[in-house]
């Protein structure tokens, strides 16, 4: 069995007030263009199919029109839920379009379901689970101990009683860790990390392959063949220099995976570029590069309609920030350490000789005491 690998296509986002509709199309379409080439029988897509829980109108005829046009050419689609996805929405007529090679798990119904598909070696035990919270199973097994994500994942796996011997696959979408150490992650995804929404990667040890979706990286975790694919375009800054990529995953017999990683061209790259706005100006930029441009400048004056100069040079500026001796200042302000270790006068006094440029004097530190003082007895 040959299948492509996606996950978080994020149908319907918009970023910094940009829809991308359109490049959304342009990569489902390269994409489906992949898997034409490459021949596979299926493809996996492993949750945050859209981007909010009431995708628009636009986005719903997105996805349709992916999902019809990869079933018009005979390629099967697994579908599942992420924590971005609406359940119920995400499974409108997915009973109609199982019929059609289109399977879709939105809503956990306390199953890892299952489905089989037959090659030159045998069969292939594809499962499916959707985006799970403890709450979400807890109801359906209630004689097991289930405090954490990661009690819920394997908890649900130990009842589906997987045969070892037999080539498995799982698709999921969660936080998946090794022994504590976490995945490469982006500032566009919505993670609390450090509290109990991990899944070790020692769950899924009876799966040949597990196609992860929720972090927008393309990397493995744990073992080459437990991947997260990443998205397929870029959606924040901290991903510009990626470039963005889907997975095709051969099956042969039992422990033969073969995984590849295939770039996927967007209709719009993400750039940053840095300098002061005349030097920025004076790029020798063509007016129809269609990048998408986040930009930083490092003027130390005010500049006027700086936004408004960036965009008559570059057509699809999308964002501003400023980097010089004053934004520094303010960082360095708003990062005090060990907090937790300093009273209130101490860290005032902190504050004044950052903001003023010396130290509070003692007749001024006896002022500030005594307020924190009084202010103290009010309160009590």
């Amino acid at each position: 069995m040959k299948f492509l690998h996606i996950s978080d296509l994020h149908i319907g986002r918009t970023i910094y007030g940009y829809d991308m509709t359109e490049d959304q199309e342009f990569i489902l379409s390269k994409i489906i263009h992949t898997a034409t080439v490459e021949k596979v029988d299926a493809v996996f897509v492993a949750g945050d199919v859209y981007d909010k829980s009431v995708p628009s109108s636009n986005a719903v005829e997105v996805l349709d029109k992916f999902i019809t046009d990869l079933s018009e050419k005979g390629i099967s689609v697994y579908i599942i839920s992420g924590n971005h996805d609406g359940k119920e929405r995400l499974s409108f007529g997915s009973r109609l379009m199982s019929s059609k090679g289109v399977m879709i798990y939105s809503n956990f119904d306390g199953t890892l379901r299952k489905y089989t598909y037959k090659d030159l070696f045998g069969e292939v035990n594809i499962y499916m689970l959707p985006f799970v919270r403890p709450e979400y199973v807890k109801p359906y097994y209630p004689d097991d101990k289930i405090e954490t994500y990661d009690d819920a994942v394997r908890t649900i796996i130990k009842h589906a009683d997987i045969d070892r011997k037999e080539r498995n696959v799982l698709i999921a979408h969660q936080f998946v860790t090794n022994s504590g150490a976490e995945p490469v992650r982006c500032d566009s995804e919505q993670i609390n990390v450090g509290g109990i929404d991990n899944v070790d990667v020692s769950a899924f040890d009876c799966f040949d392959y597990v196609a992860l979706g929720h972090i927008h990286s393309a990397q493995s975790i744990g073992r080459d063949t437990v991947r997260y694919a990443g998205t397929p375009l870029k959606y924040s800054l901290s991903e510009i220099q990626q470039t963005k990529s889907v997975t095709v995953v051969s099956l042969e017999g039992k422990g033969s995976v073969n995984v590849d990683k295939i770039p996927v061209t967007p209709r719009r790259d993400m750039r940053k570029i840095k300098g002061k706005l005349k030097d920025l100006m004076k790029t020798t930029i063509s007016l129809d590069d269609d990048d998408y441009i986040y930009a930083v400048l490092t003027d130390e004056d005010e500049v006027y309609d700086a936004v408004g100069k960036l965009r008559s040079i570059y057509p699809n500026f999308m964002h501003i920030d400023f980097e010089n001796s004053r934004t520094a200042h303010e960082a360095e302000i708003h990062s005090a350490e060990n907090i937790d270790e300093k009273s209130p006068e101490e860290l005032f006094a902190e504050f004044y000789a950052l903001q003023n440029g010396v130290e509070l004097s003692e007749d001024k530190m006896s002022v500030v005491k005594k307020a924190f003082e009084e202010g103290a007895r009010d309160i009590i």
